[in-house]
């Protein structure tokens, strides 16, 4: 029985860092506060940029650049947000939405248009008219595939049964699951919003369709001379951000895994914390499931780096 207790003990020490009541709000914020002055300040895109944000799933535009986009907007810039999926391959939230153990294709596309119209009022509570949007509605855990394994040949979801991008409001109805149908229409929103700041995950992320989407950003680096990158981390492991839940007091430290990045911090108002707070609170269905999650993000500051690996790699 003492492994038991060891165990349990071990647990709850656990739970408690992680969640941090109010015992532990001071030591989390003389320690980030410390770490995150270090990293040089960034103003954000002002007067005549035009910004385009990558963002695999819907919520990770909230998550990682809420504050961005307020701030972008405020200070004359034009913003622009392009979902690469829809979101539809999440099981625990087609799970939960269709009420059901074992969730069916329809409950994944159900999925996937909920997810799309949360997007929509997420962005316009940013304050994004919905002509700056766009759906590219490939499979949602299937970009990695994609780009490695059916650049050619058409990628059939495990989630919805789909093999062609098939949601209302899609940028390109009917376009195969190919990476290079999905190249394609990225190649061509960029021709229409001709930015000059491209946001996008780091291949470093640990999701996989984040992963994915650095690595298309770079090669729409790589092929458009004058566009500059500013690369963000969603999922950065070790249980990051910690503490979990709504601390717009705190300061969001560097990732884990970006370790070697160089950072730069765009520092918050606390309007531009409330915006974000409310664009993620528009994602009703991610909510129910990973609310303290994504809330964790709403902090005195967000993280982009210029560089989308460390130098060594």
């Amino acid at each position: 029985m003492r492994w038991l207790r060891v165990v349990l003990l071990f647990l709850l020490v656990f739970g408690l860092i992680i969640n941090a009541p109010w015992v532990f709000q001071h030591a989390y914020a003389a320690y980030f506060r410390r770490l995150t002055g270090q990293i040089p300040p960034w103003p954000g895109p002002g007067a005549g940029e035009r910004v385009l944000l990558l963002s695999p799933h819907p919520d990770d535009e909230s998550a990682c650049c809420g504050g961005l986009v307020r701030r972008a907007l405020s200070q004359g810039a034009e913003v622009y947000v392009v979902w690469l999926t829809s979101g539809d391959g999440f099981e625990w939230d087609a799970a939960l939405l269709g009420r059901t153990l074992r969730p069916s294709p329809k409950d994944h596309r159900d999925l996937a248009l909920r997810r799309m119209g949360e997007a929509r009022a997420a962005a316009e509570r940013l304050g994004l008219p919905e002509t700056h949007l766009f759906f590219l509605g490939y499979p949602d855990r299937g970009l990695l595939h994609l780009f490695l394994e059916h650049y050619t040949q058409p990628y059939r979801s495990p989630y919805t049964g789909l093999e062609a991008v098939s949601y209302p409001g899609s940028f390109h109805p009917g376009a195969p699951y190919t990476g290079q149908a999905l190249e394609a229409d990225l190649g061509r929103v960029v021709e229409n919003v001709r930015p000059t700041l491209l946001l996008a995950p780091s291949p470093l992320d640990a999701h996989v369709d984040h992963r994915a989407t650095g690595y298309l950003a770079l090669r729409l680096l790589g092929t458009h001379s004058g566009l500059k990158g500013a690369f963000y981390i969603v999922h950065g492991g070790l249980e990051w951000p910690l503490p979990k839940g709504y601390h717009p007091a705190l300061a969001l430290e560097p990732p884990p895994r970006g370790r070697g990045l160089p950072w730069l911090r765009l520092d918050l108002t606390p309007k531009e914390e409330e915006a974000k707070r409310q664009a993620l609170l528009a994602h009703r269905s991610q909510m129910q499931i990973l609310g303290r999650f994504l809330l964790a993000f709403v902090r005195k500051n967000e993280l982009f780096s210029p560089e989308a690996l460390p130098k060594a790699h």
